[in-house]
Parts: C-alpha cells; structure tokens; sequence
C-alpha cells in the first residue's frame, strides 16, 4: 500500500492534442479517490498514465518513494481492473486469478520437474510459494464470495461474476495500488448498484490506495473518499462527495454532479432597499441574509442562480421566495416525482418532490424556492461559484 502523487503531469498526443493538462494530485496511502467526467476528459488517459500503459509528456507520477515515469508497467506493483474484465477465456477462475502470481514465482518446477536435479531443495520453496498462491486465490475467493466457482470457466458465469473474478485477480497479488477502469459500465443498472456496495466492502477489508474511473457521477458520490471532477484533461475540483455537492466550485461541477442536475436561472442583482434580489425578468427572489456580503459587490451586474431540483416544492400560499412556471410534463417515480417546467422567458427547471404531490401538466404553479441552499455563479459555462467567496 501506498500513496500515489502525480505533479504536473500532462499528456500530449500528436497534431498537438493535449488530453490531460498539468494534473497535480495527491492520493494518501489507503484511500479511495474517483475520477469522474464527461468522456474525453482525460479521466482514463491519467489513470492508464498511471499504469505505465501510456507514456507521460511530462511531470512526475510517484507511486510510494519512487518516481515510476520510467518503469515498466509490470514493475509498478499496481493491478488493474478494466471495463472488458480481459479474463482469459480457456482458464478456470482459480487459473485466471492465480495466474499472475504463477508468472512471478521463482520456482516453476511444478511445471518442469526436471528442474529439481539442477536446484536441490528447490522443491521445498515451489512448494511453499504453490501454497502462498492457494491461500491468497483462496483469501480472494472468500472476500468476494465466489468460492464455488473457482473451477469453472469465464462463459459459465454472469457479468457480476465475471467481474468479481477480475476483482479477485487484482486482491491476490496485494499491490500498492488498484487501479479501476469504468469496471461497472456493462452491467445492468441493479447489478451495479450491488457491486458498487461490495467494491466499497472489499476497499474496507483490504485498504489497498485505490484509483478509480467512472463516468457516472452517482457511482463516484457513493464510492469515493474523494472525488476528482475533471473536464478537458483539467481537475475542476477534488472534494468530499458531500462537498462537491454542496459546494461546487463552478458552474460546471454544479451541472455535472447531481440526478436531476441543477437547474440555473439567468438575471441580474439588484437592491431594494436593504434587500438584494436576484431578477430574472418574470421572477424575483431575495437573497438569503448569509449570501449578501459576497454578492453586494455585484449589484447592477449579471449572474447565474443555481437551484437543486429538491430545493423546490409546490408553495402553498405567502412564501418570499417562488418562482411562476407552467407544468410541462409530470414524472411519477414511486417515491419521489420529477417535474418538468419552464418559465414565462422559457428557462426550464425539474423540481423533485415527494411521491405524494399532485401536480397537473399544464397548469401554471408557484414553486418555493429554499434560498439558503441555492448558488450564485458567475456567467459562462464554468462560472465560479461566488457564494463560496473567496473558497471558490
């Protein structure tokens, strides 16, 4: 185990193409960082940088006390899990996890035996180091619960299991690092959810450093200590999932992390008396009392308000603070419903409210705005969150 920092790091395909951008990040030893973006982010390029399996232009990647920029990536003590599972398909499970190890072994005189007559007492030590393979294939199997399968081949088994053995064939070689490549984008959406709770059990019991790469920002809120939210080969920000949530640094984190993602609302800031108000033309909201020093400097100019779907609900009559919309489409989820509505200068929102609510497509509502819990972004796609203040 140990920790993993890459300083500087950039990558450079030709005709100039720069798919990651001077990526600096410090992994502590043991803990579980997710990489999360849009495709074409860079997210893959700086994990396979990572793994030796694609040279770096330039900066430093190190992998406990050693810089790894040169070394083989066999040579990095790192195992890595990739999308396709890349299990050899005329091996046994046992086979398919064991066989890294079987490749390191100092002694194949299982395989020749005939060694034995030039290497007296090597018997001994291929014996010991056959065993140490059984009990880590064995430690594996019965971490990930896949015991009874160790003697059939990878056609016998389902996606989750045939992911569970490429798992396991990481765990059994106890390397410093994991490193994982969208290793649940081919399973069904539930099997997901299951191996995400167990990938997440298997971190715990091993606490191996763990990379991990998705492009599914739920998968990374539930997974990661940490979470590294990347557009065009740039880090946009490495927070808590909690905080990434709660206080994204710009527009784009806003947008990116969150189902349904945020709803944002163009306008202008302005003073009614003591009161600043966010105008949007149709609608005016008043900003919360703990926002107003931060955004007092902005009066007179634009900016963006930026709503979680959950921070709205049907008013019920005096609130301060609704938005006037009409009622496009209704969905019914069980527990919950999404909401789909526009505004009269055709902004469109999603409210998520309790499974409870009645509300009728087509009927023009007021939704209650929670402005505590809104953000203020300055205009552009990557506006920066001013409510953070000087934080953003």
């Amino acid at each position: 185990m140990a920790e993993v920092i890459l300083t500087d790091v950039t990558k450079i395909y030709p005709g100039n193409v720069k798919a990651v951008d001077a990526v600096s990040l410090h992994i502590k030893d043991r803990e579980f960082v997710v990489l999360v973006g849009p495709s074409g982010c860079g997210k893959s390029t700086t994990l396979r940088m990572v793994a030796g399996l694609e040279d770096i232009s330039s900066g430093e990647i190190r992998i406990g006390d050693r810089v790894v920029n040169n070394v083989a990536p066999k040579d990095r003590d790192i195992a890595m899990v990739f999308q396709n599972y890349a299990l050899y398909p005329h091996m046994t499970v046992y086979k398919n996890m064991a066989f890294g190890l079987l490749l390191r072994r100092k002694h194949g005189l299982w395989d020749n035996p005939l060694g034995a007559l030039v290497a007296p007492g090597a018997w001994r030590q291929a014996r010991d180091e056959r065993r140490e393979i059984d009990r880590r294939v064995m430690h594996a199997a019965d971490i990930l619960g896949i015991r009874e399968l160790l003697q059939r081949r990878p056609k016998a088994l389902s996606g989750g299991q045939r992911q569970r053995v490429a798992v396991g064939r990481a765990i059994v070689r106890q390397p410093k690092a994991f490193l994982f490549d969208e290793p649940l984008s081919n399973l069904d959406a539930k099997l997901r959810i299951g191996m995400r709770a167990e990938l997440k059990s298997i971190h715990r019991r091993v606490q191996t450093t763990t990379i991990y790469v998705t492009h599914d920002q739920e998968e990374a809120m539930t997974l990661g200590d940490r979470v590294v939210v990347m557009k065009d080969g740039i880090i946009h920000q490495v927070a808590s999932p909690y905080d990434v949530y709660e206080r994204p640094v710009n527009r784009f984190v806003a947008s990116f992390v969150g189902t349904p993602p945020m709803n944002f609302l163009e306008g202008n800031l302005v003073r009614e008396g003591a009161q600043l108000i966010f105008d949007e033309g149709d609608n005016r909201l008043p900003v919360a009392a703990r926002h107003r020093a931060v955004l007092e400097r902005l009066v007179g100019q634009p900016i963006v308000c930026g709503i979680r779907p959950e921070m709205l609900r049907p008013a019920g009559g005096g609130e301060a603070a609704t938005l006037r919309v009409k009622v496009n489409v209704v969905e019914p989820l069980g527990d919950r419903t999404d909401i789909y509505c526009g505004t009269a200068r055709h902004a469109q929102l999603i409210c998520r409210v309790d499974g409870q609510t009645r509300v009728d497509e087509g009927a023009a509502v007021s939704m209650q705005v929670d402005m505590e819990r809104v953000h203020f972004f300055a205009p552009g796609t990557d506006g920066r969150n001013l409510t953070l203040g000087d934080a953003a």
